[in-house]
Formats: structure tokens, C-alpha cells, sequence
């Protein structure tokens, strides 16, 4: 089927334009943040020791996870995809707004911010990380949808019945991978890591539901990685692997890791709650 005619350009004002993938990013933000919000709130779901943070902690954290987001995937797209631009137009590396961001790089990012903030606020990196990875899936579902909208990493030719002809991958049809991934990196993901918040209550075992995303993505990420392009400007990797694939590969041995180490270690006891922290509140 002929794909979308979608503008990338949702406002144009003057030099001044409103993109939908910078929607994307805005939208996967405040929606997580929100989301975050409501999980410390409700104490049920921590134990004995309460959330790991206040909510104005959350706020601070915020402006250091969107750096993360913003520096870590537009390094991590230059470094793992297209490292020429360090030496053919390094300016181009600043142009976030072309488009041109890593998952893994925004992931790296995200991460190394969460420590500095648990580090100089004395928070439980561990237990604030799930409640940050809780949320994660819903960034990637609208990131997701402006890559479909972008026409941009489209999949593998096909003949489907809902394939698309992209305008600038030629006159075959091809796999959405971009709604793919939406819906198991997003919707499916999220589903999931609901069920770990608040059916199992995972929030309990420090890094657990951190794990569970990060194997999650992982495996969802490698099994979309069959009916997606590869990019043609990146050397073959041997046994048909990819980018993505080899990028996923120790999201897969942090998660086990996470998830066993959690699980193993005690659940913490009324003995254990710091002495200023609210009482659960009954489910």
C-alpha cells in the first residue's frame, strides 16, 4: 500500500518549525515524568522502605535525564552509525532536529545521568532506576510512531498485505518495522512492566523491574531487527547479525543480572524503613 503523505512539519512559522519527531521526545517526557510521579506516590507499591525519592527530587532529575536523552542518543547515533560525520561535517552532530538518534546512545545517556543524580542526592540508583525504566516504553512508543511519520527506518522488503512503499526506500514493499517496534518495545513493554509494578510488586526488589525492561527491550529489539533494513552505510556483521542486535547483546546480560540479583537479595522489613518514611498505604 502507498504510504501516508505526512508532513514531518506539524507548524512551519517563519525559519521557526514544529517538528513531530521533536513532539515525540516532548511527549514521551512529560507522559513518563507523570508517570514516575504517580509511581512514588503511591507508596503501596514500594514496601517498607517508600519510594526512593520525593517528587520534587523528580523534578530536579528530569532536566538530567533529558540531557541524557538528547546528548547520549545524538553521541551514541554519531559513534555507533555514522562516525564520518566526526571528520566530514561535525557540525551536522549538533543538528539534533535532522533526525539521527540512538536508542542505546539515549539508554548510555539516561543511565550515566541517573548515577550522578542518585550520587549527589544520596538516592538508591538501583530502586530509583526501576521507577525511570517503568515509564521508558512510553517514550518509545511515540518515538517510534515519528519514525513511521518521518518515513525513516523502514524494514525489509516484503509482500505482506499491510506492507508500505516508502517514498525513499524505492518502488518495493516493506515491512513497518517502526509500528512493530511500537507495539512490542511500547505498548507490549509497557504492559509488561505494569504487570511487574504493580501486579507483582517488582518495586520492592531493588533493580528487578530495571532488568525486566532491559531484557525486554533487548529481546523485542533483536526479533524486530529480522524485518528491518539494515543500514546500508554499516559494515556486514557476520551470521546476519545487525547494529541493533549487537547493541541489545549486553542489555540482555545487565537484565538477567539485575533481575537474579534482585531476586535473591531479601526483601527489606519494617526494620529497614528510614524513620521519616510515610506509612504504605493500604492497597
Amino acid at each position: 500500500m502507498p504510504f501516508p503523505d505526512f508532513d514531518p512539519v506539524l507548524l512551519q512559522i517563519g525559519p521557526f518549525a514544529i517538528r513531530w519527531y521533536a513532539l515525540a521526545y516532548v511527549a514521551g517526557i512529560l507522559l513518563g515524568w507523570r508517570y514516575v510521579a504517580g509511581l512514588i506516590k503511591n507508596q503501596s507499591l514500594w514496601g517498607p522502605r517508600g519510594a526512593p525519592a520525593t517528587t520534587a527530587q523528580l523534578d530536579d532529575l528530569i532536566l538530567w535525564i533529558t540531557l541524557g536523552i538528547i546528548l547520549g542518543g545524538r553521541l551514541g547515533h554519531v559513534l555507533f552509525y555514522t562516525p564520518s560525520l566526526i571528520f566530514t561535517d561535525p557540525l551536522e552532530i549538533l543538528k539534533v532536529w535532522n533526525g539521527g538518534m540512538s536508542f542505546h546512545g539515549g539508554a548510555l545517556g539516561v543511565l550515566i545521568a541517573v548515577f550522578a543524580f542518585a550520587r549527589v542526592n544520596k538516592i538508591d540508583v538501583l530502586r530509583m532506576g526501576d521507577a525511570i525504566t517503568a515509564a521508558a516504553p512510553i517514550g518509545l512508543f511515540f518515538g517510534r510512531i515519528a519514525n513511521f511519520i518521518n518515513g525513516e527506518l523502514w524494514g525489509r522488503p516484503t509482500d505482506v498485505p499491510w506492507a508500505f512503499v516508502f517514498p525513499q526506500a524505492g518502488i518495493m514493499t516493506r515491512h513497518p518495522s517502526q509500528l512493530y517496534e511500537a507495539a512490542l518495545e511500547g505498548l507490549v513493554l509497557f504492559l509488561i512492566l505494569r504487570w511487574a509494578t504493580h501486579g507483582a510488586k517488582l518495586l520492592q526488589r531493588r533493580g528487578v523491574v530495571a532488568g525486566v525492561f532491559f531484557l525486554g527491550y533487548a529481546v523485542f529489539r533483536t526479533f524486530v531487527e529480522n524485518f528491518r533494513e539494515p543500514d546500508r552505510y554499516l559494515e556486514q556483521f557476520p551470521l546476519g547479525l545487525t547494529m541493533g542486535m549487537m547493541l541489545s547483546a549486553p542489555m540482555v546480560i545487565g537484565g538477567v543480572w539485575l533481575i537474579w540479583r534482585g531476586l535473591r537479595e531479601p526483601l527489606a522489613t519494617v526494620a529497614d524503613a528510614p524513620a521519616d518514611a510515610p506509612a504504605p498505604a493500604k492497597p
